[in-house]
Protein backbone atom coordinates (compact mmCIF):
# COMPACT_ATOMS: atom_id res chain seq x y z
CA UNK A 1 0.00 0.00 0.00
CA UNK A 2 3.02 2.30 1.00
CA UNK A 3 4.66 1.63 -2.36
CA UNK A 4 0.95 2.00 -4.41
CA UNK A 5 0.59 5.40 -2.93
CA UNK A 6 3.90 6.36 -4.18
CA UNK A 7 3.36 5.10 -7.74
CA UNK A 8 -0.07 6.88 -7.76
CA UNK A 9 1.31 9.82 -6.47
CA UNK A 10 4.05 9.94 -9.10
CA UNK A 11 1.08 9.22 -11.99
CA UNK A 12 -0.71 12.30 -11.07
CA UNK A 13 2.25 14.63 -11.15
CA UNK A 14 2.62 16.80 -14.46
CA UNK A 15 6.12 15.11 -15.45
CA UNK A 16 6.50 10.97 -16.25
CA UNK A 17 7.30 8.90 -13.47
CA UNK A 18 11.00 7.31 -13.39
CA UNK A 19 10.45 4.37 -10.16
CA UNK A 20 12.07 1.65 -9.30
CA UNK A 21 10.50 -0.98 -7.33
CA UNK A 22 13.20 -2.42 -5.34
CA UNK A 23 11.36 -6.00 -3.77
CA UNK A 24 12.74 -9.40 -3.27
CA UNK A 25 11.78 -12.71 -5.40
CA UNK A 26 8.26 -12.86 -4.24
CA UNK A 27 7.06 -9.96 -2.18
CA UNK A 28 4.38 -9.15 -4.48
CA UNK A 29 6.25 -6.82 -7.20
CA UNK A 30 3.70 -7.79 -9.71
CA UNK A 31 0.69 -7.39 -8.22
CA UNK A 32 1.75 -4.15 -7.47
CA UNK A 33 2.31 -3.13 -10.92
CA UNK A 34 -0.98 -4.47 -12.17
CA UNK A 35 -2.72 -2.09 -9.64
CA UNK A 36 -0.31 0.71 -11.62
CA UNK A 37 -1.57 -0.16 -14.87
CA UNK A 38 -5.44 -0.54 -13.88
CA UNK A 39 -4.83 3.05 -12.75
CA UNK A 40 -3.40 4.02 -16.26
CA UNK A 41 -5.88 1.78 -17.88
CA UNK A 42 -8.61 3.73 -16.07
CA UNK A 43 -7.68 7.10 -17.24
CA UNK A 44 -7.63 5.95 -20.36
CA UNK A 45 -4.01 4.97 -21.65
CA UNK A 46 -2.40 1.77 -22.72
CA UNK A 47 -0.23 -0.06 -20.51
CA UNK A 48 2.93 -2.72 -21.72
CA UNK A 49 4.86 -4.55 -19.70
CA UNK A 50 8.33 -6.20 -20.79
CA UNK A 51 9.56 -8.92 -19.49
CA UNK A 52 12.96 -10.92 -20.46
CA UNK A 53 11.61 -14.28 -21.39
CA UNK A 54 9.17 -15.88 -23.04
CA UNK A 55 8.22 -18.02 -19.62
CA UNK A 56 8.01 -15.33 -17.47
CA UNK A 57 6.12 -13.08 -19.97
CA UNK A 58 3.39 -15.91 -20.14
CA UNK A 59 3.33 -15.82 -16.37
CA UNK A 60 2.89 -12.14 -16.32
CA UNK A 61 -0.31 -12.71 -19.25
CA UNK A 62 -2.00 -15.52 -17.46
CA UNK A 63 -2.19 -14.04 -13.92
CA UNK A 64 -2.92 -10.77 -15.40
CA UNK A 65 -5.39 -11.62 -18.02
CA UNK A 66 -6.90 -13.87 -15.42
CA UNK A 67 -7.76 -10.61 -13.25
CA UNK A 68 -8.40 -8.15 -15.80
CA UNK A 69 -10.71 -9.96 -17.50
CA UNK A 70 -13.32 -9.89 -14.69
CA UNK A 71 -12.90 -6.24 -15.35
CA UNK A 72 -13.82 -6.05 -18.91
CA UNK A 73 -10.58 -5.40 -19.98
CA UNK A 74 -8.40 -6.84 -23.16
CA UNK A 75 -4.62 -8.27 -22.27
CA UNK A 76 -2.78 -9.34 -24.87
CA UNK A 77 0.73 -11.36 -24.99
CA UNK A 78 3.11 -10.44 -27.80
CA UNK A 79 6.21 -12.53 -28.18
CA UNK A 80 8.70 -14.07 -30.90
CA UNK A 81 6.56 -16.77 -31.56
CA UNK A 82 3.14 -15.69 -33.31
CA UNK A 83 1.77 -16.72 -36.18
CA UNK A 84 1.69 -14.10 -39.48
CA UNK A 85 -2.22 -13.81 -39.78
CA UNK A 86 -2.73 -13.73 -35.74
CA UNK A 87 0.15 -11.29 -35.20
CA UNK A 88 -1.16 -8.79 -38.05
CA UNK A 89 -4.59 -9.06 -36.22
CA UNK A 90 -3.07 -8.43 -32.56
CA UNK A 91 -0.62 -5.34 -33.79
CA UNK A 92 -3.78 -3.80 -35.39
CA UNK A 93 -5.79 -4.31 -32.43
CA UNK A 94 -2.66 -2.45 -30.30
CA UNK A 95 -2.58 -0.30 -32.68
CA UNK A 96 -6.24 0.86 -32.51
CA UNK A 97 -6.32 1.35 -28.80
CA UNK A 98 -9.14 -1.82 -28.61
CA UNK A 99 -6.01 -3.73 -26.40
CA UNK A 100 -5.81 -1.98 -23.40
CA UNK A 101 -2.59 -4.45 -21.35
CA UNK A 102 0.19 -5.73 -23.67
CA UNK A 103 2.39 -7.74 -22.12
CA UNK A 104 5.74 -8.71 -23.94
CA UNK A 105 9.42 -9.68 -25.04
CA UNK A 106 11.70 -7.84 -27.36
CA UNK A 107 9.21 -8.25 -29.00
CA UNK A 108 7.21 -5.35 -27.93
CA UNK A 109 10.28 -3.14 -29.03
CA UNK A 110 10.11 -3.98 -33.21
CA UNK A 111 9.56 -1.58 -35.50
CA UNK A 112 5.92 -2.79 -36.16
CA UNK A 113 4.42 -2.41 -32.88
CA UNK A 114 2.54 0.85 -32.70
CA UNK A 115 0.64 1.95 -29.77
CA UNK A 116 -2.49 4.33 -29.92
CA UNK A 117 -2.04 5.93 -26.71
CA UNK A 118 0.85 4.30 -24.03
CA UNK A 119 0.96 5.70 -20.76
CA UNK A 120 2.70 3.74 -18.85
CA UNK A 121 5.62 1.29 -19.18
CA UNK A 122 6.31 -1.63 -16.93
CA UNK A 123 9.70 -3.22 -17.01
CA UNK A 124 10.34 -6.01 -15.03
CA UNK A 125 13.95 -7.86 -13.86
CA UNK A 126 15.44 -5.09 -15.45
CA UNK A 127 18.61 -6.18 -14.99
CA UNK A 128 18.41 -8.07 -18.52
CA UNK A 129 17.64 -5.33 -20.78
CA UNK A 130 19.56 -2.69 -22.22
CA UNK A 131 19.41 1.08 -22.12
CA UNK A 132 18.84 1.00 -25.67
CA UNK A 133 16.39 -1.27 -25.67
CA UNK A 134 14.24 0.41 -22.91
CA UNK A 135 14.74 3.81 -25.43
CA UNK A 136 13.43 1.59 -27.66
CA UNK A 137 10.44 0.88 -25.78
CA UNK A 138 9.83 4.74 -24.33
CA UNK A 139 9.89 6.07 -28.08
CA UNK A 140 6.45 3.72 -28.82
CA UNK A 141 4.78 6.19 -26.92
CA UNK A 142 4.90 9.05 -29.75
CA UNK A 143 4.26 12.17 -28.64
CA UNK A 144 3.28 11.01 -25.25
CA UNK A 145 5.91 10.47 -23.10
CA UNK A 146 4.96 7.60 -20.72
CA UNK A 147 5.24 7.08 -17.16
CA UNK A 148 8.15 4.33 -16.43
CA UNK A 149 8.13 1.48 -13.74
CA UNK A 150 10.70 -0.47 -13.25
CA UNK A 151 11.10 -3.86 -11.11
CA UNK A 152 14.00 -5.56 -9.66
CA UNK A 153 14.80 -7.78 -7.34
CA UNK A 154 18.25 -7.41 -7.28
CA UNK A 155 19.55 -4.03 -8.75
CA UNK A 156 22.27 -3.72 -11.04
CA UNK A 157 25.20 -0.88 -10.29
CA UNK A 158 24.24 1.63 -12.75
CA UNK A 159 21.06 1.49 -11.29
CA UNK A 160 22.09 1.53 -7.48
CA UNK A 161 24.30 4.70 -9.03
CA UNK A 162 21.65 6.29 -10.28
CA UNK A 163 19.17 5.87 -7.18
CA UNK A 164 22.66 7.20 -5.04
CA UNK A 165 22.56 10.12 -7.40
CA UNK A 166 19.44 11.14 -7.76
CA UNK A 167 17.72 9.98 -11.26
CA UNK A 168 15.45 6.84 -10.09
CA UNK A 169 12.58 7.27 -7.20
CA UNK A 170 13.18 4.22 -5.36
CA UNK A 171 10.37 2.11 -3.66
CA UNK A 172 10.91 -1.01 -1.74
CA UNK A 173 8.34 -3.31 -0.90
CA UNK A 174 10.42 -4.53 2.36
CA UNK A 175 8.35 -7.86 3.36
CA UNK A 176 7.65 -11.34 2.09
CA UNK A 177 4.63 -13.35 2.09
CA UNK A 178 4.32 -14.71 5.51
CA UNK A 179 5.66 -18.23 5.90
CA UNK A 180 8.88 -17.65 3.78
CA UNK A 181 11.83 -19.54 5.02
CA UNK A 182 15.41 -18.12 4.36
CA UNK A 183 17.86 -19.84 1.76
CA UNK A 184 20.75 -21.50 3.05
CA UNK A 185 23.24 -20.92 0.72
CA UNK A 186 26.38 -23.31 0.87
CA UNK A 187 29.33 -22.36 -1.61
CA UNK A 188 31.17 -25.59 -2.57
CA UNK A 189 34.43 -26.36 -4.53
CA UNK A 190 34.56 -28.90 -7.80
CA UNK A 191 36.00 -31.82 -4.87
CA UNK A 192 32.64 -31.29 -3.02
CA UNK A 193 30.67 -32.03 -6.14
CA UNK A 194 30.13 -35.54 -4.27
CA UNK A 195 28.73 -34.10 -1.10
CA UNK A 196 26.57 -32.01 -3.39
CA UNK A 197 24.35 -34.32 -5.17
CA UNK A 198 24.28 -36.24 -1.93
CA UNK A 199 22.68 -34.02 -0.84
CA UNK A 200 20.65 -33.52 -3.74
CA UNK A 201 19.29 -37.57 -2.99
CA UNK A 202 18.66 -36.49 0.46
CA UNK A 203 15.93 -33.74 -0.78
CA UNK A 204 14.60 -36.27 -3.44
CA UNK A 205 13.83 -38.59 -1.05
CA UNK A 206 12.24 -36.49 1.06
CA UNK A 207 9.89 -36.13 -1.72
CA UNK A 208 10.96 -32.81 -2.62
CA UNK A 209 12.18 -31.63 -6.28
CA UNK A 210 15.63 -30.10 -7.03
CA UNK A 211 17.09 -27.63 -10.25
CA UNK A 212 20.81 -27.84 -11.38
CA UNK A 213 22.06 -24.78 -13.89
CA UNK A 214 24.66 -24.80 -15.76
CA UNK A 215 25.53 -20.95 -17.57
CA UNK A 216 25.83 -23.18 -21.56
CA UNK A 217 23.43 -25.07 -23.36
CA UNK A 218 25.85 -27.45 -25.07
CA UNK A 219 29.49 -27.88 -25.14
CA UNK A 220 31.84 -25.21 -26.14
CA UNK A 221 34.95 -25.37 -28.13
CA UNK A 222 36.46 -22.13 -26.44
CA UNK A 223 35.22 -22.59 -23.25
CA UNK A 224 35.78 -25.68 -20.72
CA UNK A 225 32.47 -25.73 -18.95
CA UNK A 226 30.15 -27.93 -18.10
CA UNK A 227 27.27 -27.52 -20.64
CA UNK A 228 23.58 -29.02 -19.65
CA UNK A 229 23.09 -30.62 -22.08
CA UNK A 230 25.87 -33.20 -21.92
CA UNK A 231 25.46 -33.21 -18.01
CA UNK A 232 21.58 -34.06 -18.40
CA UNK A 233 22.36 -37.10 -20.13
CA UNK A 234 25.43 -37.89 -17.47
CA UNK A 235 22.83 -36.94 -14.47
CA UNK A 236 20.09 -38.88 -15.52
CA UNK A 237 22.54 -42.18 -16.56
CA UNK A 238 24.87 -41.55 -13.84
CA UNK A 239 23.74 -40.16 -11.08
CA UNK A 240 19.91 -40.11 -10.07
CA UNK A 241 19.00 -43.13 -11.48
CA UNK A 242 15.44 -43.59 -9.48
CA UNK A 243 14.51 -40.02 -10.43
CA UNK A 244 13.14 -38.31 -13.46
CA UNK A 245 15.63 -35.56 -15.10
CA UNK A 246 14.22 -33.52 -17.20
CA UNK A 247 16.04 -30.63 -19.26
CA UNK A 248 14.65 -27.07 -20.42
CA UNK A 249 17.02 -24.68 -21.91
CA UNK A 250 16.32 -20.94 -24.44
CA UNK A 251 16.76 -22.98 -27.60
CA UNK A 252 14.03 -25.30 -27.13
CA UNK A 253 10.68 -24.29 -28.77
CA UNK A 254 7.74 -22.92 -26.54
CA UNK A 255 5.92 -25.20 -26.73
CA UNK A 256 8.98 -27.95 -25.51
CA UNK A 257 9.14 -25.66 -22.92
CA UNK A 258 5.89 -25.35 -21.47
CA UNK A 259 5.75 -28.99 -21.70
CA UNK A 260 8.82 -29.39 -19.44
CA UNK A 261 7.98 -26.78 -17.11
CA UNK A 262 4.28 -28.50 -16.57
CA UNK A 263 5.46 -31.64 -15.51
CA UNK A 264 8.14 -30.42 -13.27
CA UNK A 265 5.27 -28.20 -11.96
CA UNK A 266 2.84 -31.04 -11.35
CA UNK A 267 5.97 -33.66 -9.90
CA UNK A 268 6.58 -35.41 -12.92
CA UNK A 269 9.97 -34.29 -13.20
CA UNK A 270 12.41 -34.74 -10.04
CA UNK A 271 15.42 -32.51 -10.89
CA UNK A 272 14.92 -29.94 -13.69
CA UNK A 273 18.83 -29.39 -15.43
CA UNK A 274 18.56 -25.61 -17.05
CA UNK A 275 20.26 -22.90 -18.36
CA UNK A 276 19.56 -19.24 -17.01
CA UNK A 277 16.09 -19.31 -18.39
CA UNK A 278 14.58 -20.49 -15.04
CA UNK A 279 15.94 -17.38 -13.71
CA UNK A 280 12.79 -15.84 -13.12
CA UNK A 281 9.43 -15.67 -12.91
CA UNK A 282 9.49 -19.88 -12.38
CA UNK A 283 7.35 -20.75 -9.28
CA UNK A 284 7.29 -24.19 -7.81
CA UNK A 285 7.03 -24.09 -4.07
CA UNK A 286 8.01 -28.08 -3.83
CA UNK A 287 11.37 -27.34 -5.08
CA UNK A 288 13.89 -27.28 -2.53
CA UNK A 289 17.46 -27.32 -3.83
CA UNK A 290 19.10 -25.53 -6.66
CA UNK A 291 22.75 -26.52 -7.16
CA UNK A 292 24.58 -23.77 -9.41
CA UNK A 293 27.55 -25.44 -11.75
CA UNK A 294 30.23 -22.77 -12.20
CA UNK A 295 29.07 -20.41 -10.06
CA UNK A 296 31.91 -18.32 -10.81
CA UNK A 297 30.34 -17.43 -14.26
CA UNK A 298 27.30 -15.42 -12.82
CA UNK A 299 27.10 -12.58 -11.89
CA UNK A 300 25.70 -11.64 -8.40
CA UNK A 301 22.64 -10.27 -9.48
CA UNK A 302 21.89 -13.88 -11.59
CA UNK A 303 22.91 -15.88 -8.29
CA UNK A 304 20.56 -14.05 -6.44
CA UNK A 305 17.85 -14.46 -8.49
CA UNK A 306 18.41 -17.85 -9.38
CA UNK A 307 18.51 -18.74 -5.41
CA UNK A 308 14.93 -17.38 -5.67
CA UNK A 309 13.40 -20.32 -7.24
CA UNK A 310 13.70 -22.14 -3.93
CA UNK A 311 12.45 -21.48 -0.54
CA UNK A 312 8.60 -20.94 -2.33
CA UNK A 313 6.97 -23.60 -0.11
CA UNK A 314 7.23 -25.02 3.40
CA UNK A 315 10.11 -27.11 2.42
CA UNK A 316 13.71 -25.58 3.90
CA UNK A 317 15.55 -24.40 1.00
CA UNK A 318 19.38 -24.96 0.01
CA UNK A 319 21.16 -22.98 -2.73
CA UNK A 320 24.60 -24.64 -3.14
CA UNK A 321 27.06 -22.85 -5.43
CA UNK A 322 29.71 -25.22 -6.83
CA UNK A 323 32.84 -22.97 -8.30
CA UNK A 324 35.62 -24.43 -10.56
CA UNK A 325 37.67 -22.08 -10.89
CA UNK A 326 38.13 -19.69 -8.13
CA UNK A 327 42.09 -19.28 -7.80
CA UNK A 328 41.56 -15.27 -8.11
CA UNK A 329 40.61 -14.15 -4.18
CA UNK A 330 38.13 -11.60 -5.68
CA UNK A 331 36.12 -14.22 -7.22
CA UNK A 332 35.95 -16.65 -3.93
CA UNK A 333 35.14 -13.27 -1.79
CA UNK A 334 32.74 -12.48 -4.52
CA UNK A 335 30.79 -15.72 -4.16
CA UNK A 336 31.36 -15.53 -0.59
CA UNK A 337 28.57 -12.69 -0.37
CA UNK A 338 25.95 -14.63 -1.58
CA UNK A 339 26.17 -16.87 1.53
CA UNK A 340 26.05 -14.03 4.38
CA UNK A 341 23.12 -12.11 3.24
CA UNK A 342 19.91 -12.64 1.26
CA UNK A 343 19.21 -9.20 1.07
CA UNK A 344 19.64 -8.08 -3.01
CA UNK A 345 20.30 -4.31 -1.77
CA UNK A 346 23.31 -5.64 0.18
CA UNK A 347 24.11 -7.85 -2.46
CA UNK A 348 24.13 -5.09 -5.28
CA UNK A 349 26.39 -2.66 -2.92
CA UNK A 350 28.92 -5.72 -2.82
CA UNK A 351 28.93 -6.54 -6.54
CA UNK A 352 29.10 -2.48 -6.91
CA UNK A 353 32.28 -2.08 -4.64
CA UNK A 354 33.93 -5.24 -7.00
CA UNK A 355 32.63 -4.24 -10.65
CA UNK A 356 31.61 -0.18 -10.44
CA UNK A 357 28.93 0.97 -11.27
CA UNK A 358 28.79 1.38 -15.14
CA UNK A 359 28.04 4.53 -16.71
CA UNK A 360 25.38 6.76 -15.98
CA UNK A 361 24.83 8.24 -19.71
CA UNK A 362 25.60 5.40 -21.34
CA UNK A 363 25.66 1.93 -22.34
CA UNK A 364 27.68 0.04 -20.16
CA UNK A 365 26.78 -1.64 -17.09
CA UNK A 366 29.26 -2.40 -15.19
CA UNK A 367 32.93 -0.64 -14.81
CA UNK A 368 34.07 2.40 -13.64
CA UNK A 369 32.30 5.73 -14.70
CA UNK A 370 34.26 7.95 -16.72
CA UNK A 371 34.98 10.67 -14.18
CA UNK A 372 38.28 12.57 -14.61
CA UNK A 373 39.68 12.59 -11.13
CA UNK A 374 36.91 11.53 -8.81
CA UNK A 375 36.71 8.24 -6.85
CA UNK A 376 32.72 6.97 -6.87
CA UNK A 377 33.25 5.94 -3.06
CA UNK A 378 36.17 8.24 -1.51
CA UNK A 379 34.43 11.15 -2.99
CA UNK A 380 30.48 10.16 -2.39
CA UNK A 381 29.87 13.57 -0.54
CA UNK A 382 31.38 15.93 -3.47
CA UNK A 383 29.37 13.85 -5.76
CA UNK A 384 26.01 14.39 -3.11
CA UNK A 385 27.09 18.17 -3.07
CA UNK A 386 27.66 18.48 -6.86
CA UNK A 387 24.29 16.96 -7.26
CA UNK A 388 22.59 19.29 -5.06
CA UNK A 389 24.38 22.35 -6.70
CA UNK A 390 22.52 20.68 -9.83
CA UNK A 391 18.96 20.46 -8.52
CA UNK A 392 19.37 23.81 -7.47
CA UNK A 393 20.48 25.61 -10.41
CA UNK A 394 17.26 23.52 -12.61
CA UNK A 395 15.07 25.10 -9.65
CA UNK A 396 15.68 28.33 -10.70
CA UNK A 397 16.33 27.83 -14.25
CA UNK A 398 14.40 24.96 -15.49
CA UNK A 399 15.20 25.48 -19.13
CA UNK A 400 18.77 26.67 -18.57
CA UNK A 401 18.36 30.39 -20.13
CA UNK A 402 20.61 32.46 -17.98
CA UNK A 403 23.99 32.69 -18.64
CA UNK A 404 25.22 30.45 -16.23
CA UNK A 405 22.58 27.91 -17.67
CA UNK A 406 24.10 28.68 -21.35
CA UNK A 407 27.53 28.34 -20.55
CA UNK A 408 26.55 24.66 -18.97
CA UNK A 409 24.33 23.51 -21.69
CA UNK A 410 27.35 24.04 -24.16
CA UNK A 411 29.82 22.01 -22.02
CA UNK A 412 27.06 18.92 -21.58
CA UNK A 413 26.44 18.95 -25.32
CA UNK A 414 29.65 19.27 -25.88
CA UNK A 415 30.91 16.58 -23.63
CA UNK A 416 27.93 14.56 -23.99
CA UNK A 417 26.53 14.63 -27.87
CA UNK A 418 24.62 11.99 -28.49
CA UNK A 419 24.25 10.34 -25.53
CA UNK A 420 22.73 12.39 -23.36
CA UNK A 421 18.89 10.72 -24.02
CA UNK A 422 19.93 7.68 -22.35
CA UNK A 423 20.50 9.37 -18.91
CA UNK A 424 16.74 9.43 -19.60
CA UNK A 425 16.18 6.23 -19.00
CA UNK A 426 15.79 4.42 -15.89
Amino acid sequence: EKVLGEIKADMCEPHPMNRLIQGDVGSGKTIVSLIAMLDAVEAGYQTAVMAPTEILAEQHYLMMHARAEELALKVALLVGGAKNKERKELLASIAEGRVDIVVGTHALIQRAVDFKKLGLIIIDEQHRFGVEQRAELKKKGGDLTPDILVMTATPIPRTLSMTVFGDLDVSIIDELPKGRRPVETRLLREKDRKKAYDLIHKELGAGAQAYIVYPLVEESEELSLRDATRMHEHLDKDIFVDSTVGLLHGRMKSAEKEAVMKSFKAGEVDVLVSTTVIEVGVDVPNASVIMIEHAERFGLAQLHQLRGRVGRGERASKCLLLAQYTQSDETWQRLQIMTKTTDGFVIAEEDLKIRGPGDFIGRRQSGLPEFRTADIFGDIRILKAARDDVEALLKKDPELQSAEGKSVKAVMAGRWRGRLELAEIG
